[in-house]
C-alpha cells in the first residue's frame, strides 16, 4: 500500500538545495549534538541497547532534529514517516495510524516523525497515547518551544525528551568545509569575512548552507571582504518569538542581569530583544517591575526613573526613545537593591488570605452612629498627634490577631534610614505598651 506521506525519491535528477544533498547518510555523520549522540548519550545508549523508546526533540531552527530522526529509523530499521503538525488534522492523522497499523501486521514498525509536535492542541495530543501504547507507531516529536509548557502530561510521561543545541561556530565550520568538498570550490571569502558568514547563520546549519549556496553563485574575480559580504547579504533573523520560549528565556536573562548588579550583561540583554524586534514597552513595563520587586525602598527614586524612561519614549518613539529605556537600565542595574517591601507584601498577602474575616479593633473603628458608639466603636483610640513623639503605639492588628513584622529593612541604600525608622518605633511600642 502507498503510503501518502512517503518522502520522494532522493534518486530524482531534479534540483536538489545543498542542506539536502549534504543531508548525514548515518548518525556518525552528523555535526554537532555529541550530547545526545554521542556513546554514553542517550541516543547511544538506546541504540547500542537496541531499545530506542519516544522522543522529544527541543531545540532551535536547523541544529538537525529532522535528520537525526531519519537515521534513527534507519539504524532500527524502521518505517519513516513525517509529517507536520501545522499542516496535518484528524483525517490524515487516521490514514497514518491506519497505514502503521497495516504495516505492523506484516512486521513492519513505524517511526513516525511529528514537525512542530506542539502546534497539534491537547486533543490531537492525546490521540497518539494509544497508538504509542500497543507499538503501533514510534513517535519522534520535534519543537522550537519549551515541551513542559506545550504538551500534554501524558504525552511527555511516553517520551524522553532531548535536548539539541545551536551549533558552535566550530560546527559551523566543519558544516562549511563539508559544502565545500560537495561544491567542488572554496568559498570566495577571506578570513574574517568567512567568520562573518558563520556569525550571520547564529547556530543554525540549514540556514549557513543556504547562504553558501548564494555565496558561491557569485561571479567574483578575489576573496571578498566583510564589509563586501555584508553589503550583498542579510544576517539571518535571530530566534526569537515575542509569545515562545525565546521570549521568556531573553527577559529572564535581563532581569536577573540587573538583579545582579551587572550594566554590562543588561545592556547586552536589552539590545538583544530589541534587535529580535521585542516591543520597547513591553521592556519598559518590565524594568518598572524590576525597579518595585529589586530594588524597592533601598533606592525610592529607582521607580520614578523607570517611569520618566517609559515616558520619554513615549514622546521620543523610536529609536532616540531607546537610549532613555537603556540609561533607566544602567541606573537599575547600579542601584542598591532589596526585596524587603516585596516579601512584606507577600507575607501580608498570605496572611491576610488566612485571617481575612477578622474585624479591625474597636478602638480604630469610627462611630458616626449612635448604635456603633454604643457598641464600643472607637472608644480608646488615641489620636497620634496628641501624644509624645506623635507615637501612640496602640495596636492596629485585630484582636485575635498575633501582631507580625512583615516589613524587615536591609543595611542598604536608603533603607538603612528605614531600618532605623522601623526600629525606633519597634521600641517606643515596646515602651508604651509595658503593662
Amino acid at each position: 500500500m502507498a503510503d501518502l506521506f512517503d518522502t520522494p525519491d532522493a534518486s530524482s535528477n531534479a534540483p536538489r538545495p545543498l542542506a539536502d544533498r549534504l543531508r548525514p547518510k548515518t548518525l556518525g555523520e552528523v555535526i554537532g549534538q555529541a550530547q545526545v549522540l554521542g556513546a554514553e548519550a542517550p541516543l547511544g545508549v538506546m541504540l547500542e541497547a537496541g531499545t530506542l523508546g519516544s522522543i522529544i526533540f527541543w531545540g532551535p531552527p536547523g541544529v538537525g532534529k529532522t535528520t537525526i530522526a531519519r537515521l534513527l529509523a534507519d539504524a532500527t530499521d524502521l518505517h519513516f514517516v513525517q509529517i507536520s503538525a501545522i499542516f496535518t488534522g484528524v483525517p490524515e492523522l487516521r490514514k497514518v495510524f491506519e497505514a502503521a497499523k497495516l504495516r505492523r501486521k506484516t512486521g513492519q514498525g513505524t517511526l513516525l516523525f511529528v514537525d512542530e509536535i506542539h502546534r497539534f492542541n491537547k486533543a490531537q495530543q492525546d490521540g497518539f497515547l494509544p497508538h504509542m501504547e500497543d507499538g503501533t507507531i514510534l513517535l519522534v516529536g520535534a519543537t522550537t518551544e519549551n515541551p513542559s509548557f506545550e504538551l500534554n502530561a501524558a504525552l511527555l510521561s511516553r517520551s524522553q525528551v532531548l535536548v539539541l543545541q545551536r551549533l558552535s561556530e566550530g560546527d559551523l565550520e566543519k558544516l562549511a568545509q563539508r559544502a565545500e568538498r560537495e561544491l567542488g570550490r572554496e568559498l570566495p571569502l577571506d578570513p574574517s569575512a568567512r567568520t562573518a558568514l558563520l556569525e550571520m547563520a547564529d547556530g543554525d546549519g540549514r540556514a549557513l548552507l543556504n547562504l553558501i549556496e548564494q555565496v558561491t553563485s557569485w561571479k567574483v574575480a578575489q576573496p571578498l571582504s566583510t564589509e563586501n559580504l555584508t553589503t550583498r547579504l542579510m544576517k539571518r533573523a535571530a530566534n526569537y518569538d515575542k509569545s515562545g520560549d525565546g521570549h521568556y528565556n531573553l527577559i529572564s536573562a535581563l532581569h536577573k542581569s540587573v538583579r545582579g548588579s551587572d550594566p554590562d550583561a543588561a545592556l547586552y540583554w536589552f539590545a538583544r530583544m530589541l534587535e529580535a524586534g521585542e516591543d520597547p514597552r513591553f521592556l519598559a513595563r518590565r524594568m518598572t517591575r524590576m525597579a518595585v520587586e529589586d530594588i524597592g525602598l533601598a533606592d525610592p527614586q529607582a521607580q520614578a526613573v523607570c517611569i520618566d524612561s517609559w515616558n520619554t519614549y513615549e514622546r521620543l518613539g523610536s529609536p532616540e526613545g531607546e537610549l532613555a529605556l537603556s540609561q533607566a537600565l544602567v541606573y537599575l542595574a547600579l542601584a542598591p537593591k532589596s526585596n524587603a517591601n516585596y516579601v512584606a507584601y507577600k507575607a501580608a498577602r498570605k496572611a491576610a488570605k488566612k485571617t481575612g474575616s477578622l474585624m479591625p479593633p474597636k478602638h480604630i473603628l469610627n462611630a458616626p452612629t449612635k448604635l456603633m458608639e454604643e457598641q464600643g466603636y472607637g472608644a480608646g483610640y488615641a489620636y497620634d498627634h496628641d501624644a509624645e513623639d506623635g507615637f501612640s503605639g496602640q495596636n492596629y492588628f485585630p484582636d485575635e490577631m498575633k501582631r507580625e513584622q512583615f516589613y524587615a529593612p536591609i543595611e542598604r541604600g536608603f533603607e538603612r534610614d528605614l531600618k532605623k525608622r522601623v526600629d525606633y518605633f519597634a521600641k517606643l511600642r515596646r515602651e508604651r505598651n509595658k503593662p
